[in-house]
């Protein structure tokens, strides 16, 4: 068992960008209230680093989020229709944001939280980056999370894809406000939707 010491240890010297990253999601949740809270304090240097990121720290997070949609995605499957690791999906949301707040937690207060759409809030109103790429993104993100519980909700369990059975299908367009006969529609918008998201993904998360 490992004690706050050792992760103190541990943390200042072999500590590694991913590691930094995947604490972006620590939070307390149930026990000792008062560890958690100093499990906090000690690891947030590490996720909201003082001086940001170095530009390598940048390349290789870059290298993880497409080395896990290459290993991750199904065999098969559509990315334009993946919610989690397609193109203006989930994972590009939430990966985007997740960089905005290593570089520029430990200034704006507002981005230390582990809620996406909170943290989205607060570096738009710090101005890092514009009303309208932040509303592109939020709508990417609210779309499909809605899309996944869509798809929970109709067949049962957990899904990143819309179902290829043409009834499930249609109960999803449903579930998503679109009639009969409209399911065409539903999955244009969904492209076009996260083909915007994709764009501004590019410009913040890629630097193009």
């Amino acid at each position: 068992m490992r004690t706050l010491k050792s992760y103190e240890a541990y943390y200042r010297r072999w500590s590694l960008t991913w590691e930094s990253h995947a604490l972006l999601r620590a939070e307390f949740v149930a026990g000792d209230e008062d560890l958690g809270r100093r499990f906090i304090e000690l690891v947030d240097p590490l996720r909201y680093p003082a001086d940001g990121l170095g530009d390598d720290a940048v390349r290789e997070i870059r290298r993880l989020k497409a080395r896990m949609e290459s290993e991750r995605l199904p065999r098969g499957a559509d990315p334009r229709l993946h919610a989690k690791l397609g193109p203006g999906g989930l994972s590009d949301v939430e990966w985007t944001v997740q960089l905005l707040q290593l570089r520029h937690g430990r200034e704006v207060a507002g981005l230390r939280t582990t809620r996406t759409r909170e943290a989205l809030a607060a570096a738009r109103e710090a101005g890092l980056l514009t009303e309208e790429h932040a509303g592109t993104l939020d709508e990417a993100w609210v779309l499909a999370t809605r899309v996944r519980n869509a798809v929970m909700l109709v067949r049962g369990r957990a899904g990143d894809t819309f179902p290829s059975e043409s009834r499930e299908l249609a109960a999803v367009g449903r579930y998503l406000g679109y009639g009969p006969g409209h399911v065409g529609d539903m999955l244009d918008a969904y492209r076009r939707t996260t083909r915007r998201a994709r764009s501004v993904v590019e410009e913040l998360f890629y630097g193009g």
